[in-house]
Parts: structure tokens; C-alpha cells; sequence
């Protein structure tokens, strides 16, 4: 078990870590493996699935609802050890922002394996659900299962490139969030185990056109950009030196009015302070 381990671990963060080789390098062993970004493609929402109560579903079903942003995540559910990691990275994150699944956002988990049923979802979906520690979050996390013609169909679709290893009886695959507009089109990927919360608010408010999310997150995606070679959103400095110019401005007008008005309010000078006037004896 121990090598098999290490053989995933060794091709899954390959393949994560892609966008970061020189052009037409490939990695021994992930030939095939990786995550192709489909930006601005769309989600086909006519696949069929099974959902996490054993009941047939469409991936229409999880798009135009109220105007929520998806995140998708494949996985399979019998993984031994990443997809596990990356599932509760999700949670993790999740969990340190304002926003809750089936109110927010929707999440759809969708294994790859079709060998996996309904069993293997329900599982998966008690676990992180019970994790994330918030009721409502049943109704918005989805676990899904089906059959490999459905399944191909949407990791083409998304660019997520995987690989059956005989030998160490596991999945070679990439590692990521992927996120998609209320209309199913793909907005952004945040690949990797760990997210930061930061980034996990700026994605989403990012595929809800700035309609999920606070007036801070708003403020922050003036000052952060997706950054491809980091896989995370970092400060722009040209944009927070605007900005911080441009609150300094604001400030300090405030300040000079607050003083205008201070002197137009303030007492006249009694007759023996104004000048000329006599000293008294």
C-alpha cells in the first residue's frame, strides 16, 4: 500500500504542478494526466448522473438556481489518500468563509470511477457535510456517480485528464476546484490540496459576476488577480497603489472640509480679542 502511495502522490502532484513546467516538458509517468483549462468553455448540462440519494439527475439541475455559482471537484470516492486531501481542503476553506452551499453557492462532486455507486457518495457526502458543520450544506453538496460515457464527456469538457495505473491499482489525476457561472461557464480553476479561504471567496464572487459575496470581496477583487504560475489570486500593485492613492485623496479632503465647516461654526472673537483693539489696563 505504502508504494502505491507514493506512486499517486508522485503522479498527482506532477500533474498538478504542470502549469508550472517549461512548455512540452512532460513529467515521467503523467504522459496523458494533467488539467487542460477550458476557461470560458461550458459544463455540458445534458450529462446524466446518479445523485447521493441514488436518484437519476442531469447536470442541469445544479445551474440557474437563484443565480448560485458551481464548484465542481472530481474525485473518486475510494481514493486512498489525495482525493480525500483535496476534499477536505475544500471543507477546510468552506468552512472560513461567509458563504454556505445550497444557500451561496452549489457544490458538485462528481467520481470519476464508474465502478462507484451510490454507497460510496452517500459515504463521502456524511463525512464532509457533517465536517463542514453547517445543516443547510446537505442540500447544497452533491455527490455524484455514472457511467464512463457520462464521465469522460464531462472531464473532456472541464480538461481533466486521468489515467487507470494497473500496476499500483489507483488513478493517476489532477488535483482541482473548478468553478463555473450560474449559466455552467467555466470561470476559473484553483488547482492543488489547499485553498485559502481568500481565494475560495474570490473565485466564487468572481463566477457569480460579484452577486455572491460581501462588499469586502467586492474591495478585494479590485486589488487581487488570478496569477496562473502561483495558482492563487495575489495583489495587483499597480491597482493598490490607485486605490490607496485614491482613499488617501478621499481622507484627506474629508479632513479639510470637517475643518471648513469647524471654522464656519466656531463663536465670533469677543470685541477686546479683535485686532485694534485696546489693551486693557
Amino acid at each position: 500500500m505504502t508504494a502505491r502511495l507514493l506512486l499517486l502522490s508522485f503522479l498527482v502532484l506532477a500533474a498538478s504542478g504542470a502549469s508550472a513546467q517549461v512548455p512540452g516538458q512532460v513529467v515521467p509517468g503523467t504522459e496523458n494526466v494533467g488539467l487542460v483549462e477550458r476557461l470560458g468553455g461550458k459544463v455540458p448540462q445534458g450529462l446524466t448522473f446518479t445523485d447521493d440519494a441514488g436518484q437519476a439527475v442531469q447536470l442541469a439541475q445544479y445551474f440557474g438556481q437563484d443565480e448560485k455559482p458551481v464548484v465542481m471537484m472530481l474525485v473518486y470516492y475510494n481514493c486512498p489518500m489525495l482525493c480525500n486531501l483535496l476534499l477536505d481542503g475544500f471543507t477546510k476553506a468552506a468552512k472560513d468563509i461567509p458563504g454556505t452551499p445550497g444557500i451561496d453557492y452549489t457544490v458538485v462532486t462528481v467520481s470519476f470511477n464508474a465502478a462507484e455507486k451510490t454507497a460510496q457518495a452517500q459515504r463521502q457526502k456524511s463525512r464532509h457535510v457533517a465536517a463542514l458543520s453547517r445543516p443547510a450544506a446537505a442540500m447544497g453538496w452533491h455527490f455524484l456517480t455514472g457511467d464512463e460515457a457520462n464521465i469522460l464527456a464531462l472531464a473532456d469538457a472541464v480538461g481533466f485528464k486521468y489515467r487507470w495505473e494497473e500496476k499500483a491499482q489507483v488513478y493517476a489525476h489532477p488535483a482541482a476546484l473548478i468553478f463555473a457561472s450560474p449559466q455552467g461557464v467555466i470561470t476559473r480553476y484553483l488547482p492543488g490540496l489547499q485553498y485559502s479561504p481568500r481565494d475560495l471567496r474570490l473565485a466564487l464572487n468572481e463566477a457569480s459576476d460579484g452577486k455572491v459575496g460581501t462588499v469586502l470581496d467586492a474591495f478585494l477583487m479590485l486589488c487581487y488577480q488570478y496569477d496562473p504560475a502561483l495558482g492563487s489570486y495575489a495583489p495587483v500593485a499597480a491597482r493598490v497603489m490607485r486605490i490607496g492613492g485614491g482613499l488617501f485623496v478621499l481622507a484627506f479632503g474629508l479632513v479639510v472640509v470637517l475643518l471648513w465647516r469647524r471654522d464656519d461654526t466656531a463663536p465670533p472673537l469677543p470685541p477686546s480679542l479683535l485686532p485694534g483693539a485696546p489693551l486693557a489696563a
